[in-house]
């Protein structure tokens, strides 16, 4: 009941904030710069709490030892494989640091994202959202397979089968935006 309240607050304010806005711009260009938001906001945390430099340090060293791994697998020398199975526990330290360093953006964007999608999905401003993809694209973004995933299947009656729903336009928009926000920010590594 409580929780129920907090998040009907919570919703209402995001409602009466910027349902005149949605409605100005429509929900085709709101998803796409709600989706802009959050994919600057998800790269700066990235920017800002993950050290990029010892990331890359530390791919490299992975990718190195992956490739003695191989090699030592290879030539079937017991004594290569003695040695690569002690450098393991070293690498298992690489992966652990590794993991930790990835979470602590996700551990700060975590909450507000999952209340922002939980509000899209529940306004009918934004949810109601079906866009018709031109063949090729349709095809070329592989959509069929979207609409296979029980998930997320295009389950909204009366939608053309060669559309997408508001959560399919907030990943293509969040995933265009990322990059873009990447290679503009300086981050070394992949990911989203």
């Amino acid at each position: 009941m409580v929780f129920e309240s907090i998040l009907g607050g919570i919703f209402g304010a995001l409602n009466s904030t910027f349902n005149p806005f949605i409605q100005a711009v429509g929900p085709m260009i709101a998803i796409l710069i709600i989706a802009t938001i959050i994919a600057f906001v998800i790269t700066l945390a990235n920017k800002l709490l993950v050290d990029q430099d010892r990331l890359q340090y530390l791919q490299k060293e992975m990718k190195e030892f992956q490739q003695e791994m191989m090699e030592a697998r290879k030539s079937n020398d017991p004594k290569a494989l003695e040695k690569m199975q002690k450098k393991q526990m070293e690498f298992m330290d690489i992966q652990k640091e590794m993991m930790t360093n990835s979470f602590k953006p996700m551990i700060v964007t975590f909450l507000p994202i999952i209340i922002v999608f939980w509000w899209i999905s529940a306004n009918p401003l934004l949810n109601r959202l079906i866009i018709e993809l031109p063949t090729f694209v349709y095809w070329i973004l592989l959509v069929p397979l979207w609409h296979a995933l029980p998930f997320y299947g295009n389950t909204t009656p009366g939608a053309p089968e060669m559309s997408i729903t508001w959560l399919g336009w907030y990943i293509l928009c969040s995933f265009a935006f990322s990059i873009i926000f990447r290679k503009l920010m300086g981050l070394k590594s992949g990911g989203m």
